[in-house]
């Protein structure tokens, strides 16, 4: 049965777990898988969306995966119509991930039809041979075609995805990716350095000692990024994160930290900027999200949830008629606040202290005012009378920095 009793959300992820092949670097949960599973998937969504339909009013939509681009033409009208018959359609954001080389001019235009306005591409990197060392199913010739395919459909708001320190890239090699991607005239852009997950085959041969990690090079290359992209129109509005468009305040989130610590007038930079990801900004900002499908998380009152990392298993409970839930947690207060404020430090504008209060009852100033005043003792924050945000160097440590905020 739909559930009615709570107000309604605004935000909605929908995990997809299928892919044409695993990543080398890849720690998600996603599987390559027949037609028959996926048929099993998109009806079990279907299922799982009428459960949860009654108490969400979609301003955000976001599809990842895996590869939600692999799905058929089909598949995607089942989950589009039963999205429209259950009043899910009109979000003023809708992301779907896609992968290159499954881009078509009539998928997107369904796409795009019904809604979906936002397009992620997974790139990764736009050189031949990392390309096959990540185990990506494109070539550099598809990223170009599906990018002009997209825009001919109607996209107006297309992320690139590249990544960066990976085994094998020089500084030369990144900075020709970066040069080619900045080009393609994108409205975003997120970028990732490589992290070697455990049962993932980058991991195993980091361990084998088949290559070295070095930090050197890799803050090299993320001092390269940021100076392109700032440099090319881009506003920094996260650790790896830009987008085009005037800086200006999204949901009242916009940079209240002064440069100057007496000042109270509020500087315009670095404030969000108009394409930013609205989506993950409501995760950075500690908001309320459905996560649907297997393996997805999801934050609803106060509780988080996460499903099973089974399709099978997924599809099995679903068509029982139960959520396939695997685990609930409810943090206590403090802890939920801290991880809260780690998160929102990612975000270049930082926190607004009189907004940390309202999304989490407690004053960032009180719990944490030694760590604040540790970080900028080391030249990693900044804080103002009206807010707390880390400064350059810091967002480059921002996962050392959001540590101190963990309660």
């Amino acid at each position: 049965m739909p559930e009615t009793s709570a107000p309604q959300l605004a935000n909605l992820y929908v995990h997809v777990p299928f892919c044409a092949q695993k990543c080398a670097y890849c720690a998600f949960f996603s599987e390559a898988s027949s037609g028959e599973l996926i048929n099993r998937y998109v009806a079990a969504l279907g299922r799982e969306l009428a459960m949860v339909a009654a108490e969400l009013r979609p301003r955000t939509v976001f599809f990842g995966g895996g590869t939600p681009s692999l799905l058929n033409l089909r598949q995607w009208e089942q989950i589009l119509r039963a999205m429209d018959r259950l009043g899910l359609l009109g979000a003023e954001e809708w992301t779907v991930e896609c992968n290159p080389a499954t881009v078509s001019l009539d998928k997107a235009k369904l796409l795009r039809d019904f809604g979906v306005n936002r397009i992620s591409m997974g790139v990764q990197s736009l050189d031949a041979v990392l390309l096959d060392r990540l185990g990506r199913i494109h070539s550099r010739e598809m990223v170009f075609k599906s990018f002009d395919t997209l825009r001919t459909a109607g996209f107006d708001n297309l992320n690139v995805d590249l990544m960066f320190a990976i085994p094998g890239q020089t500084l030369e090699s990144w900075r020709a990716t970066l040069a080619e991607a900045l080009a393609l005239g994108s409205e975003h852009l997120s970028c990732y350095e490589v992290i070697y997950e455990e049962d993932t085959p980058l991991y195993a041969q980091l361990n084998a000692r088949e290559f070295a990690e070095d930090e050197d090079l890799a803050c090299a290359m993320y001092d390269e990024l940021v100076e392109r992209a700032t440099h090319t129109g881009f506003h920094r509005y996260e650790i790896a994160n830009f987008a085009r468009g005037e800086n200006g305040v999204m949901e009242g989130w916009g940079d209240q930290c002064s440069p100057d610590p007496h000042s109270t007038t509020p500087s315009p930079h670095p404030a969000i900027p108009a394409f930013a990801c609205r989506h993950n900004v409501n995760y950075w900002r500690g908001g309320s999200f459905h996560g649907l499908g297997p393996s997805a998380t999801g934050y609803v009152r106060g509780v988080r949830t996460k499903n099973w990392s089974n399709t099978q298993l997924y599809c099995d409970q679903l068509e029982k008629g139960n959520r396939a839930v695997e685990s609930r947690e409810e943090l206590a207060p403090l802890a939920r606040a801290g991880e809260t404020a780690a998160f929102g430090l990612r975000m270049a504008a930082g926190w607004p202290f009189a907004e940390f209060q309202r999304v989490t009852g407690h004053d960032l100033r009180n719990e944490w005012a030694a760590d604040m005043a540790s970080l900028s003792a080391r030249g990693w924050g900044h804080c103002s009378t009206t807010g707390f945000r880390l400064t350059p160097d810091g967002l480059r440590f921002a996962d050392a920095a959001a540590e101190l905020f963990l309660r």
